[in-house]
């Protein structure tokens, strides 16, 4: 977890990353965070010694910030890496996600209008490959993340929502690439146990994981390769300087470039902030229930997601639990996440209730465990790459828009070809910058992030009750530039 606050990006001024009140060490932890602690010792805590230089300090301990670390090590074991984060590695949103690792083949038609269809393509086929390399990156490095290939159903739980996929689908075809195979109705009941699936498409490529065992895994990763990483070390201020100096908590550091993997928290960055909202993804588990799992007869290694903007994202874990998952919970104003954005869920019980439509036999087993984590939504919906025009060494990577486990990895080899000037990186120009067009200005964008998502509730709440929406509930939910799931 990252607790940033930057101010100040013009000139010769500092970047001031001070710790927000109440968020460092105070957040729920997720259930997967504490599974994932309960498996270490001491020992594999203990904090590193900050050291006085590197060539490339990272910021964040999440996906992003490991796999742009391991990919500067990967590509030049020599250089001096040193990873910051404020909390412990995974705490934050990475620890806190459904843990869907997925391509980025549902976004075809965003990446398309950005990049151009090949750079669409060969994007999309760079990060469907990370998926198989994250798998053989746990393999090598005997991290044990539960992470199971069983492919990603994007599917449709109501009338309004079917064929949802199909423009995605044809567009692909076009392009020359088929990822997604077709199942109707009669297969995906079948599939999932669930009678609410009309039917969908299927990215076989896809997983499922233990998110905070990954991250966990890929800290012990990174210090076997040499990457000094430094936990509950919140950076305050980066020096405009020659040389970037980072002022933290337990002393400064100078390095030659800055990688500020910090997800959702960049959107305090005024130059970021204005093509990025953070808004709250909220979850819920059950105790296990593996034999009536069983006896559902849904494929345990298969994630799901629906077709709405709100969208609801399911899974099982290795212990037989359903993890339930809702996105479009609040809205962040000006970017900065407040404590509510790493607490329980204020919105368990309607998220319980959406497990219960969608898997009406399980409707008296109740889900006790909740949290929450912010997203960082994209203008566009797809991440982006940068150096700050006005911080030069300084480069963020940022707009993951819900579904970031499986392309951080891609990311990471992107972020560390840009710190070491080098070119030979899957990024493709169109997402090597910071999004064009802009967002509302606060609080204007705050009060209609809240309005539109009222909007959005109740116009899914129609759709699953098939009902007519009015007018005006319509056209306040069209102004949503977020979802999941890429809508053309």
């Amino acid at each position: 977890m990252v607790s940033t606050r930057l101010h100040g990006l013009r000139g010769s001024d500092p970047l001031r990353v001070a710790p927000q009140r109440g968020i460092a060490g105070t957040a729920t932890s997720s259930l997967w965070f504490e599974q994932a602690m309960a498996h270490e010792s001491g020992s594999a805590q203990a904090e590193a010694e900050l050291p006085a230089t590197a060539d490339v300090a990272v910021v964040g301990g999440g996906f992003t910030g490991l796999w742009t670390a391991l990919a500067l090590k990967r590509r030049r074991p020599s250089v001096e890496v040193v990873l910051l984060e404020a909390d412990l590695c995974g705490s934050g949103a990475s620890g806190r996600n459904g843990g869907f690792i997925l391509t980025s083949w549902s976004k075809f038609s965003s990446l398309r209008t950005a990049c151009g269809e090949a750079d669409a393509v060969a994007y999309g086929r760079a990060v469907q490959d990370g998926v198989g390399a994250i798998a053989r990156f746990c393999a090598d490095h005997e991290i044990d993340a539960l992470l199971r290939g069983e492919g990603w159903l994007w599917a449709a739980t109501n009338d309004a929502q079917m064929d949802s996929w199909q423009e995605t689908v044809e567009q692909l075809d076009a392009a020359g690439a088929q990822p997604f195979e077709l199942v109707g109705a009669e297969a995906v009941q079948a599939l999932t146990g669930s009678p609410v699936h009309r039917g969908g498409v299927i990215d076989p490529a896809a997983a499922v994981v233990q998110p905070a065992l990954l991250a966990r895994g890929l800290r012990r990763a990174a210090i076997a390769a040499g990457v000094i990483v430094c936990e509950r070390t919140p950076v305050q201020t980066i020096e405009a300087t020659v040389s970037p100096m980072l002022i933290t908590a337990r002393g400064g550091l100078r390095a030659e470039r800055v990688v500020l993997a910090t997800g959702a928290w960049a959107a305090v960055i005024p130059e970021v902030r204005r093509a990025l909202v953070v808004v709250a993804s909220d979850i819920v588990a059950t105790e296990p229930i593996p034999d009536r799992l069983r006896e559902l007869g849904w494929r345990h290694g298969l994630g799901i997601s629906d077709s709405r903007r709100l969208v609801n994202y399911y899974r099982q874990s290795e212990d037989g639990r359903v993890v339930f998952g809702k996105g479009g919970g609040g809205v962040a104003l000006r970017g900065q996440i407040r404590p509510g954005f790493l607490g329980s869920s204020p919105r368990a019980r309607d998220i319980t209730g959406q497990f219960h439509y969608v898997f009406p036999m399980l409707a008296d087993v109740p889900a006790p465990r909740s949290w929450r984590g912010p997203v960082d939504y994209s203008i566009n919906g797809l991440p982006f790459f940068a150096e700050l025009p006005e911080r030069p060494g300084v480069i963020v990577g940022a707009g993951f828009s819900g579904s970031g486990v499986g392309p951080a990895y891609t990311a990471g080899d992107v972020l560390a070809a840009i710190a070491l000037g080098e070119d030979d990186h899957p990024g493709p120009e169109g997402l090597c910058r910071l999004p064009g067009g802009a967002m509302p200005p606060e609080p204007l964008r705050f009060a209609g992030g809240v309005a539109v998502r009222a909007a959005v509730a109740r116009k899914e709440a129609d759709e699953d009750g098939g009902r007519r929406t009015g007018r005006v509930t319509r056209a306040l939910a069209a102004l949503d530039p977020t979802s999941f799931v890429d809508r053309g």
